[in-house]
């Protein structure tokens, strides 16, 4: 049973953010809606205006520095959402400052540092937090109860796409960007909240098989790739990604088809009910339609719902939802598909014993 520091009970939580880009005003938003448990006390971007910028919209410190902010402030948890591949150095720097972390996804692109990650906050006694906020989508919350009712009977075939689009412009914007060593591809990045879905909602898997090509952007990673998959309940699947769609964001979907039921929730960003068929009915399918949702935006609405979850863990009221080992699930899958996509071969998992 691993220690953790104690929890706060008597003040607001007090957050710190590090990477001011473009996820950050979701961070910054779900922080105000619980305004009444906690504050945004610090921001840092070494890029001086976003940084800015961001206290600007805040009120909260502003800094250019990590390190100096750590040393500064009275942060209980730091955000992680700069790059990607800056995850895992920033998250141990944050967790041996005593500090508890919440990272934003993948937690890290390389396996070995996922594992530091989660190895640096249990030496240090913090929590470690992975974002995925999609999982509290309410379609996706009724999704993963039917499947714990095993109202599927045997679950046969599984599907995922996340046909999206993303330009030249977006690329070019930042030199990190379709990066390996601090973005990743179509699979790694964009698709990341999908392949969480793979073991989340169906279970572990037992094998894959990937292709990635790089068909149209200028970019060192995959911006199209598929996944046939085998889980080790026997279903089996496919994931197919693109970043190519013309000409805007098409479908973020998933299909599930058993031996008593068919569900395919879909949408720009798995937020319509598009299919509710079981045998058996249940209390929850009263519950479907109101569970769709408007939206053009593919980050959805969870950050509110996932910080309510962070606070009360932090206030000693709740056990994480999405903790490191839980982020080390799907990043052990991404892994395993640019290992199948490079060297063309079956990957079984889990990687290692």
């Amino acid at each position: 049973m691993r220690n953790f520091a104690p929890a706060v009970t008597d003040r607001k939580i007090r957050f710190a953010l590090v990477g001011c880009g473009r996820i950050a005003a979701n961070h910054f938003g779900a922080i105000a809606q619980h305004a009444g448990r906690c504050e945004l006390v610090a921001v840092c971007d070494i890029d001086a205006r976003a940084a800015a910028v961001a206290a600007d919209g805040t009120g909260a410190r502003q800094f250019n520095d990590l390190a100096r902010m750590l040393a500064e402030t009275e942060a209980d948890a730091v955000i992680v959402a700069t790059p990607s591949g800056m995850h895992s150095e920033q998250a141990i720097q944050i967790a041996r400052a005593g500090r508890h972390v919440i990272t934003e996804k993948p937690m890290a692109t390389r396996w070995e540092d996922g594992k530091r990650m989660v190895a640096a906050c249990d030496a240090a006694g913090v929590r470690m937090f992975v974002v995925k906020q999609n999982r509290r989508n309410a379609t996706l919350q009724l999704l993963k109860n039917a499947v714990e009712k095993k109202r599927f009977g045997r679950i046969y075939m599984v599907n995922l796409n996340v046909f999206w689009t993303r330009p030249d412009a977006y690329y070019n914007s930042a030199k990190w960007r379709g990066t390996w060593e601090y973005d990743g591809g179509a699979f790694m990045n964009q698709a990341s909240h999908y392949v969480d879905l793979l073991d989340w909602i169906v279970g572990p898997v037992e094998s894959l098989q990937a292709y990635t090509a790089t068909l149209a952007r200028d970019i060192e990673v995959e911006d199209t790739g598929v996944l046939s998959l085998r889980w080790r309940n026997g279903a089996l699947g496919s994931m197919n990604v693109t970043m190519l769609t013309y000409p805007r964001n098409l479908e973020g979907s998933i299909t599930i088809l058993g031996e008593k039921g068919t569900v395919r929730i879909g949408g720009v960003a798995v937020n319509e009910v598009e299919r509710w068929d079981f045998a058996e009915p249940d209390p929850d399918d009263s519950r479907v339609k109101e569970a769709s949702y408007a939206t053009t935006s593919v980050y959805g609405f969870g950050h509110p719902l996932y910080y309510d979850n962070v606070i009360k863990v932090l206030r000693g009221e709740a056990e994480p939802e999405t903790d490191g080992r839980e982020g080390l699930k799907s990043l052990e899958v991404l892994v395993a598909a640019y290992m199948s996509a490079r060297d063309g071969k079956r990957v079984a998992l889990p990687l290692e014993y």
